[in-house]
């Protein structure tokens, strides 16, 4: 897989000239680095990302337009690679990542993480170079009628390396909580041990509530597989981030206090993407750390939603 992998990106940026522009122009991305409350973040100035960040998601333009992850309505260029029968892997065109990857479910489907979680934990395994992540339908999915994953390099997001020294409650040997600048539930278990990891993710998808207008607890999911230094069955690692809030009121303001930005798994990675410049060139530490207070949730929420699972996992 992981040669197939490389064997698809190398060939689609030699045939397709949108894909090839916009990862050559990663190389004039400006980056610069942050800290919320003790946890670091990097700021991204990403234009190619506006077509995410500014993406309609409201059911009347779902409806209209045609889902641009459906076989039929990808460009004749785009290849992909099969996974396990059910799933298409792609080349992302609007990269974030060296090397970005959008996994769609074959069949035009809504977009829920229940039923797939397992799915993504094969991906974990399968992608091992890569950390997957899956945005909500309205926690950052630019295509919410459709059931997809993403994939990046791994270790491009500093939640990844940062997350054990942010471990606010041990809920039981495989379940954590932590406060990455939010609140968010980690599941650490051996791959072998799958069937556990789908389990804990269950019982923490049952915890969370669900709104009147949504189809599943909002959240943003990021994964990923570590392998064993003793040659072993490895481990893998999902961090569940527990939503409020679909897009943070600056989103929607005029004026200087407008910042287009709409959090999803990466930006809650530790990787803020902001497409237009001026906000990368004003957005402090204060920005960030009011965005992510208003789109997850606060520590009254998760003290409750802690204990919820203390409960569930016992």
């Amino acid at each position: 897989m992981k040669d197939q992998i490389i064997e698809l990106f190398n060939q689609q940026l030699l045939e397709w000239d949108t894909a090839r522009n916009f990862y050559a122009a990663l190389n004039e991305v400006k980056v610069k680095e942050t800290e919320v409350n003790g946890s670091k973040y990097q700021i991204q100035f990403n234009p190619a990302r506006i077509v995410s960040s500014g993406a309609k998601v409201d059911a009347k333009t779902i409806q209209e337009r045609k889902c641009f992850l459906c076989s039929a309505n990808r460009p004749a260029v785009q290849k992909g690679i099969d996974f396990n029968g059910h799933y298409t892997i792609l080349i992302n065109p609007f990269p974030i990542f060296p090397k970005h990857f959008t996994i769609v479910e074959k069949e035009h489907t809504e977009q829920l993480i229940l039923p797939r979680f397992g799915d993504m934990l094969d991906l974990a395994k399968a992608m091992e170079d890569y950390a997957i992540f899956y945005n909500g339908p309205k926690c950052g999915a630019s295509a919410p009628d459709h059931a997809h994953f993403q994939a990046g390099n791994k270790g491009f997001l500093p939640l990844e390396k940062e997350w054990e020294n942010h471990v606010t409650e041990k809920i039981s040997d495989n379940l954590f909580a932590i406060n990455y600048g939010f609140p968010a539930f980690v599941i650490k278990e051996k791959i072998t041990n799958k069937a556990e990891a789908v389990s804990l993710f269950g019982k923490t998808y049952q915890a969370l509530p669900v709104k009147d207008d949504e189809t599943e607890p909002m959240m943003n999911v990021v994964a990923w597989y570590e392998t064993s230094a003793t040659g072993g069955e490895g481990t893998v690692v999902a961090v569940v981030i527990p939503r409020a809030k679909h897009r943070p009121d600056c989103y929607f303001a005029e004026g200087d206090e407008n910042i287009l930005i709409s959090p999803a798994a990466v930006d809650l990675g530790g990787v803020f993407i902001t497409p237009l410049e001026k906000d990368f060139e004003k957005i402090t530490d204060k920005n960030v750390a009011e965005i992510l207070g208003e789109v997850c949730l606060d520590k009254s929420a998760a003290d409750k939603l802690t204990a919820k699972l203390k409960e569930l996992s016992l």
